[in-house]
Formats: C-alpha cells, structure tokens, sequence
C-alpha cells in the first residue's frame, strides 16, 4: 500500500500542472482583462486602486491631446494617454512576455506563493485561509446529514421492497433530485428568508455580527441558525443517489446464499441484516464518503455561496472571475484541485480500511 500511496502523491504534480497550465493559457487569450478592467473604468471616470495599497486608489485621467489610438493591444485604451496604458500594464504585471508570466507562476505556485490580490489589498493565501472554513463547514455538514439520512432510508427500502413506502419515497427523491440546488435554494430564501412570507432565518453570512461577544452555547445555536437554509439547499439533490445506492447494495446481499444459510440455521432476522449484511453492504457506501463530500464541496458550494452571501471559496472564485482577479482565480483553482486529489487519495484509503481484501498496490 505504501508503494501506491506514493505512486498516487507523486500524481499529483504532473495533474497540478496540467490543470494550471490550461486554465492559464485559456484565461490569456481570452479578452476583458485586469488591464481592459481597468482600462474602462479610467473611461468611465472611475479610480483604479493599486494592488497591495491597502485599498487606496489612484485617478488616471484621460488625456486626449496625447492619445495614440492603436497603439495598444487593449480595446479599452483608445483615447487614453499611452503613459497611463502602459502605467497599468505595468502595474499588473502584462508588461512582461507570456512565458516569463508563465514559468514565474509555477515556481510561485511550487513554494505555495499565490502572490497577491488585484483588487483586494490582501494576499491570496490570506483570501484562501479566511474563505476555506466556510466551504469545508458547508460541505462536511451536507455530507454528514445525507449519509444520516440516505443510509436508514436505503436500509428500510430494501426490506420494504416494493410496498406503497418504497414507491412513495422513490418518488420524493427523485423529485427532489430533480430540482437544482439554486431553484430550492431561491424557494427557501422566498419562504422563510424575509423574501414574501417568512422571516425566520438569516440571508447573508455564517455567523452574526456580534458573534464573538455571544456566549458559547449561543455562538453554537446562531452558527446553526444561519447555516440551516443553506446546508438544506445543498442536499436536496444529494439522497437520491446514495439511497438508492444503499438500498441496492443490500438487495444484492440479501439475496446471497450466506444470508439464505443463516436463515435456514433459525438466526434473528435483525442480527443477520445488521451483523453479516450490513458490513458488506454499506462498502461501497462508506467508503464513498471522500467522494460524496468532494461533490458537496466543489459543485454545490459555487451557487449556494453567492446566493446566501457565505464568504467560501466558491464565493470567493466566483468573485475573482467577475472581475478578472487573476492570482484570486488561479490561487482557488489550486487549492481545489488539491484538495480534490488528496481525498481521491482518501477514499483509496477508505476502501482498504473496510475491506482489507481490496489492494490496489497488487492491482
């Protein structure tokens, strides 16, 4: 196992890689820059803030007497000063050739140096480490109540297989299964988040503003509070699945001849479903665990995120795309691609510790 295990970490490096050096070639060609960003705001009489500068901008005006239309390859520099072109190039960093850009980002990226952010005066570790909790919290909670919920229900739907139960809960999930999280999630928000009807729970944040003067017990009940609506926006497509999964797997063990030898030997129907079945059956299931949380973390974390205003990763991905924060979007990408490969990792893992049979060292 440990000669897997390494060949598996060694992986990593070259997946890294190959996913950042897409993504940075795809953002380079395409257009709407930091520097277009800019670019039109100075057009439209806005200021421009210098990266790092604490916040504090900077007005460049136009300066139509030295305009050189053509000059530049941005769209948004006609009319502009070449000076004041070439200042922002410069202040962003395109002022030096795409390869040098390129074979700098990877030696930062080797040591964990994701630079600093373009408009947020912050560096992108600190942005990362203040957003991480959020998306975890949010993640580890979806997956712990699906698997709470998914794993009884997949359990008594085997037994009852084919009763009016069965039928009638099939057909909640997968209708459930069917509604995309940001159609419930704006469902919820209209219900009970102060939209038309109900003002029971909060729509912005994880925790109150006046959270760290709240005592213990009730920083525990605020975090809940705020936390409900999304968490319930998140696994709403998420039973189906491992339900059906769980019920399946016990199906096809239930069926086998050591569950028919153990009935004809008169055991209790309870300790043959719960003490033979159900470590067999729940394999798949548990060790699937990694998986199932790296789905709740990457795909429901984005629109959940921006709609209830949680400061995660996804939000903060989100917001970097929009405005063309480089260092943010690329940062993002790779403590997520990481940490999606490290619990692939984990899940190997998983399977073992179930099931010693399985070993994908000799595989």
């Amino acid at each position: 196992m440990g000669a897997y295990l390494l060949r598996r970490l060694l992986l990593i490096i070259p997946t890294l890689w190959a996913i950042i050096t897409i993504n940075f070639f795809i953002v380079q060609i395409a257009p709407g820059g930091p520097v277009d960003q800019a670019l039109a705001n100075i057009e439209f009489g806005q200021t421009t803030g210098m990266p790092g500068s604490g916040g504090a901008g900077q007005t460049l005006g136009r300066n139509p007497l030295n305009s050189s239309p053509g000059d530049s390859q941005y769209r948004g520099s006609r009319g502009l000063d070449p000076e004041v072109v070439a200042e922002i190039t410069k202040r962003y960093g395109f002022d030096k050739p795409l390869y040098q850009r390129y074979f700098t980002m990877l030696w930062n990226y080797l040591r964990f140096d994701f630079g600093n952010s373009l408009f947020r005066s912050s560096s992108v570790i600190q942005l990362i480490k203040a957003s991480l909790p959020v998306s975890i919290s949010l993640g580890l909670w979806s997956t712990l109540i699906i698997y709470l919920v998914s794993i009884p229900l997949g359990i008594k739907k085997a037994i009852r297989n084919g009763s009016a139960f069965d039928i009638w809960s099939s057909t909640i999930i997968i209708v459930g299964y069917a509604i995309p999280a940001f159609l419930f999630a704006t469902l919820l928000i209209v219900l009970f988040a102060g939209g038309s009807y109900l003002d029971w729970f909060p729509l912005r944040g994880l925790v109150s503003a006046q959270f760290d003067t709240l005592p213990w017990y009730s920083k525990i009940i605020d975090y809940l509070w705020h936390i409900t609506l999304p968490v319930t926006a998140t696994v709403i497509g998420g039973f189906a699945t491992l339900t059906m999964l769980t019920k399946n797997a016990f199906m096809d063990e239930i069926r086998k001849q050591y569950v028919v030898t153990a009935r004809a030997k008169g055991l209790d129907e309870h300790k043959i479903l719960y003490r033979h079945v159900f470590r067999n059956a729940m394999l798949l299931v548990i060790a699937g665990f990694p998986a199932t949380f790296i789905s709740m973390f990457f795909t429901g974390s984005l629109l959940i995120e921006v709609m209830f205003s949680l400061n995660g990763l996804g939000l903060l991905g989100y917001d970097a795309t929009i405005q063309r924060d480089y260092p943010v979007m690329f940062g993002t990408l790779y403590i997520f691609t990481l940490i999606g490969l490290l619990l692939n990792i984990l899940s190997d893992i998983t399977y073992t510790l179930v099931d010693p049979r399985i070993d994908f060292e000799a595989r």
